[in-house]
């Protein structure tokens, strides 16, 4: 199981900003080789944790770009890829594609609510048309909280069908768990799936999934090894996801970041989001200390 990972441990990277919101590429390089000094094995830059639909095209490639002078190598990295429009989705996709990145994390279209399922197959088609044999190692973003645009399993089964060796997998994040298992069912044998909330993380691999992309990276990847590694439990993460949720998660998890580090520059977040206030943030912190502290079970 644990021996044949082929994914493994992905953070889904955080992305800093100056006071002014703007990228800064520097926080944000030493943050990916945090990271990966702590074990984890895939990037994931400008999802939803790195509030991924809030950066341009230019943003994208700026941090790519900083990431390979900093020699980050680009097969560690996954590009987020959110757009409404067929052709900006295709930019942003053929970004990571000349970058040699890894793969890429792409949603549905999400402004438009209620859509059949035919007019999605076409979007997504249309894309994966439109970016011809450039396109590979796609990875289908199920986050229906979020986008609420669901990808159902047999979406997956009739794209994958139609593009050989087009979707690499699937991120499940819809905290469903008879949704992750209806997908390892289907497809743990042909297709990498990933699991985004952590409580199902370990069942997961047990099961066939080849990892995460995980927003607690960030914070605690060493905690997480077990869980990616073994498909063992670890009641300390559990226990951090329940009481990062009790807050806005994605000022959250920058807040953690600043406690971890000491610097305070990662509280800023990119319009329309706002930073935890002083009180929340350090309770916030303390709390994730005791957790961290304790032994585990």
């Amino acid at each position: 199981m644990a021996d044949n990972l082929k994914f493994g441990l992905g953070c889904a990277l955080s992305t800093p900003v100056t006071a002014g919101g703007q990228l800064d590429n520097v926080r944000f390089v030493e943050h990916a080789q945090w990271a990966l000094s702590q074990g984890c094995d895939v990037l994931a830059a400008f999802g939803t944790t790195g509030e991924g639909a809030s950066f341009e095209l230019k943003d994208r490639e700026h941090a790519l770009t900083a990431f390979a002078k900093a020699g980050i190598a680009p097969s560690k990295t996954v590009l987020g890829v959110m757009a409404t429009a067929i052709g900006d989705g295709v930019e942003q996709a053929k970004l990571a594609y000349a970058a040699q990145c890894k793969g890429i994390l792409l949603t549905p279209p999400y402004y438009l609510k209620g859509l059949d399922e035919e007019g999605l197959y076409a979007w997504f088609a249309g894309l994966f048309e439109a970016l011809g044999t450039a396109a590979r190692n796609v990875i289908l973003y199920h986050i229906p909280s979020v986008t609420a645009v669901p990808i159902s399993v047999e979406l997956v089964a009739r794209l994958s069908k139609a593009f050989p060796g087009v979707v690499m997998g699937v991120k499940d994040s819809s905290c469903d768990w008879n949704n992750t298992q209806a997908l390892l069912k289907n497809f743990s044998k042909t297709h990498t799936i990933l699991v985004g909330d952590e409580r199902d993380l370990a069942h997961a691999v047990r099961e066939g999934g080849q990892g995460c992309i995980s927003g607690l990276a960030n914070i605690a990847p060493d905690l997480m090894q077990p869980l990616v590694r073994q498909g063992r439990e670890e009641p300390r993460v559990n226990q951090l996801v329940e009481e990062i949720g009790k807050y806005p998660v994605l000022p959250a998890v920058k807040s953690l970041i600043a406690h971890r580090t000491g610097d305070k520059g990662w509280l800023a977040m990119r319009p329309p989001l706002v930073a935890l206030d002083s009180a929340r943030a350090e309770r916030l912190g303390s709390t994730c200390d005791l957790i961290r502290a304790a032994k585990a079970a």
